[in-house]
């Protein structure tokens, strides 16, 4: 499932071809998406130009113009963005188009169709989809200080509550996997066990494994493109994820795999503890 580390990565290719375009109009070819395109789409997105994008959590959001409307995109498991010609031949999975201005389509693409297109008109004020939602990993709120103060007294395991999207939005099983390594923290350790040093550690390691992965176009997973259809690399400096019984990159112990809840999850025994 694309993370935050890739939404980021569409979103940044996006913006360059939609910023300052109309939607000219909505074509919906398949509705029935995880949560489904309404039929009011067309009649809130056509005619308003596009003012901004931005990314909350795993959501990429195109800002409209007059009073604060905003589109959501939610890629699921499968789905992806490209900015295309209008001529562009269509592909069987292709559900919705915006027809930009200029004559260009941005359009949604998803096999699984665990995704969605949304309307967040402005009046509704925070997004149902959002509510519950942490803090972004690089915001001002989340530090190692919230860390220590929101794991006192969790019992469950480190890696899944960091994991936990109420706690901060975006570090997913591969960049959870990775944070914990640089924090030398075994990912099966009590949440609540882990020192307020361990935590300063965490959240700085976090914001670091997060901005590489962002720079280097995300993390190469089956599904994932970005915007203009290539791979991330950062899957090439994964020091534990996907790596069960090769070398330690750091001290050459074998990587062990276990498995906390439903995840996958792979450790060095020797630098976490």
């Amino acid at each position: 499932m694309p993370e935050l580390p890739e939404v980021e990565t569409i979103r940044r290719g996006v913006e360059p071809h939609v910023l300052g375009r109309r939607i000219a109009k909505v074509i919906v070819r398949e509705p029935r998406l995880r949560w489904p395109v309404p039929a009011s789409m067309a009649a809130f997105a056509e005619g308003r130009r596009i003012t901004g994008t931005s990314r909350r959590g795993k959501y990429l959001l195109l800002h409209l113009d007059e009073g604060g409307d905003k589109l959501i995109i939610h890629l699921g498991m499968s789905g992806r963005v490209f900015v295309l010609d209008a001529n562009h031949a269509l592909l069987k999975h292709d559900h919705l188009d915006l027809v930009l201005d200029d004559g260009r389509v941005l359009r949604y693409h998803d096999p699984r169709r665990f995704g969605a297109v949304l309307p967040w008109p402005a009046a509704e004020g925070e997004h149902v989809l959002m509510q519950t939602m942490g803090p972004e990993p690089f915001s001002e709120a989340f530090s190692g200080a919230y860390l220590y103060a929101k794991s006192r007294g969790k019992t469950a395991a480190v890696k899944t509550f960091l994991m936990d999207g109420s706690v901060v939005v975006g570090a997913g099983n591969i960049y959870a996997a990775e944070s914990l390594f640089r924090s030398r923290i075994r990912p099966t350790r009590r949440a609540g066990k882990v020192s307020r040093a361990e935590c300063e550690a965490l959240a700085t390691h976090v914001r670091t494994v997060l901005a590489e992965a962002i720079v280097q176009g995300g993390t190469t997973l089956r599904d994932f493109a970005g915007a203009d259809g290539a791979a991330g690399y950062f899957q090439q400096d994964l020091y534990v994820y996907g790596r069960e019984g090769l070398p330690c990159r750091v001290c050459s112990t074998p990587i062990k795999l276990l498995r906390l809840g439903n995840r996958q999850s792979c450790y060095c025994p020797a630098c976490q503890r």
